[in-house]
């Protein structure tokens, strides 16, 4: 062992949204009873790529006696994790003596793909517009890659349930995140990551698309909060949908 930069979680500040999972590409994150640890020093390079991305403030770097960086070891985790599948962020999991750690997320690796995604309906071939995962807001890294000089989408859930072209009319060329403005937790980490997905992720451009219901709105106002924050300026435009998939109205922010 010898004293070297490694990552240390604050359990008490950690609230387990598991945002911390993808940006970590060494897999030494993961979500355990409910809390994000450290699984083994080895697996940790103490870059501390995961720092900037935790809403709580709970990962930092320090310096202390641990275990050397091991590559080849990183590369059998790894090799395991995507062999054994993997477990929703957030699911308690206690661990017994001696009992590997449940695998991290596949549902919160960033994914980008080129091209439409066909799907087949019947018989007939339908169009995806869907460029990248994840699309949960909570879940969105709001520096990675598929973000960068993107036009993004932020969609309220109900909105690709109402509009019949969803895909084909608002999604197509864009990253998507998605949120509800009612329903979802921990609403003011959203502002900081929308400030984030401007400042630092690269967006060109933000559209938020809500239903006409009032709780709805703060969605939007969730927007203007990040744009306030944000040091930089980029085009913001707001779209109302109605309850029956019509568009009310657009107008920008």
């Amino acid at each position: 062992m010898a004293v070297r930069e490694v990552v240390e979680i604050d359990e008490e500040l950690c609230d387990g949204c598991g945002d911390c999972i993808p940006a970590c590409a060494e897999g030494a994150i993961q979500i355990i009873d409910g809390k994000a640890r450290l699984i083994g020093d080895m697996y940790c390079d103490g870059l501390g790529a995961c720092l900037g991305i935790c809403p709580q403030g709970a990962i930092t770097v320090i310096h202390r006696e641990a275990d050397s960086f091991d590559e080849r070891a990183v590369e059998q985790h790894l090799s395991s994790l995507a062999a054994r599948g993997g477990v929703a962020a957030g699911v308690t999991l206690p661990m017994a003596q001696g009992q590997a750690p449940a695998p991290a997320c596949p549902g919160s690796r960033t994914a980008s793909w080129d091209g439409p995604q066909v799907a087949s309906t019947s018989g007939e071939e339908v169009t995806s517009g869907l460029r990248q995962w994840p699309v949960q807001l909570h879940l969105l890294a709001p520096t990675a890659p598929f973000l960068n000089n993107s036009e993004v989408l932020l969609a309220a859930d109900c909105v690709a349930y109402a509009v019949g072209g969803f895909h084909r009319d608002h999604l197509a060329g864009r990253a998507l995140a998605i949120a509800c403005p009612k329903l979802d937790s921990h609403q003011e980490i959203y502002v900081e990551k929308l400030a984030a997905m401007i400042d630092d992720g690269g967006i060109s451009e933000l559209t938020v698309m809500v239903m006409e219901v009032p709780c709805c709105s703060g969605l939007v106002q969730l927007v203007r909060e990040a744009q306030r924050q944000a040091t930089r300026t980029v085009p913001v435009k707001a779209l109302v949908v109605g309850v029956r998939g019509n568009i009310l109205g657009q107008q920008p922010l």
